[in-house]
């Protein structure tokens, strides 16, 4: 880390690389260029982050603007703590064929209070949102569902989001021979699929749903 970094271009740091999040693929929230945030961090260009700017890091990660470099007599009193920010990631995982994207870049999130996740037992959880597409999990999971996919879970049975090659997956992960896995669908007109445990990288266990009435 350069010796003339500033503790809240340090404090982006540290918040991108605990997020697993880029600073391109943030600069790209707030609609800039993806060099934007990249050149603030190691450049000092700007020298301080336009305010709007500024809330929007701050609401995304969940932490006072103060710590981005606000002035703490011209912020008003807030309580992020109370409040967890989900990415919502663009992928589409799919409940039918298969999905493709070269990179994993945070174009929206949710805000739930800390109660709430608490009381949905999703309280410590590493959250990710993301829309299913295709009907191989109906009736369980819907074209369209949001679901909540907690990367800290990526083993035992249940649900789970895996990602075969390029293509992003909704199925059901079961244990099959040694050293193989089962993806299964709810829908049965899908056959499940049997493959080599190497061959699927697990991304997390759906914890959530919700979608339209």
């Amino acid at each position: 880390m350069s010796e003339a970094m500033t503790p809240d271009r340090a404090k982006l740091v540290e918040l991108a690389e605990a997020g697993r999040t880029s600073l391109a693929s943030l600069s790209a929230m707030l609609g800039r260029n993806p060099s934007y945030l990249q050149q603030f961090v190691r450049k000092g260009s700007p020298r301080k982050l336009e305010e709007a700017d500024r809330r929007r890091l701050a609401e995304f990660f969940g932490v006072s603007e103060v710590a981005l470099g606000a002035d703490p007599d011209h912020v008003r009193a807030s309580a992020p703590d109370e409040f967890i920010t989900v990415p919502r990631l663009p992928l589409d995982a799919s409940a039918g064929p298969g999905a493709f994207s070269a990179e994993e870049i945070s174009f929206d999130s949710f805000r739930f209070s800390r109660r709430w996740l608490r009381e949905m037992g999703l309280e410590g959880a590493d959250l990710t949102a993301i829309r299913v597409e295709g009907d191989s999990m109906e009736p369980t999971l819907r074209s369209g569902d949001e679901i909540f996919v907690d990367r800290n879970k990526r083993s035992g049975e249940g649900i789970h989001v895996v990602r075969i090659g390029d293509a992003l997956h909704v199925k059901q992960v079961q244990a099959s021979a040694p050293g193989r896995i089962a993806l299964i669908s709810a829908n049965d007109s899908y056959a499940p699929i049997d493959l080599a445990r190497e061959d699927v990288e697990v991304i997390g266990r759906v914890v959530w749903k919700g979608g339209r009435v």
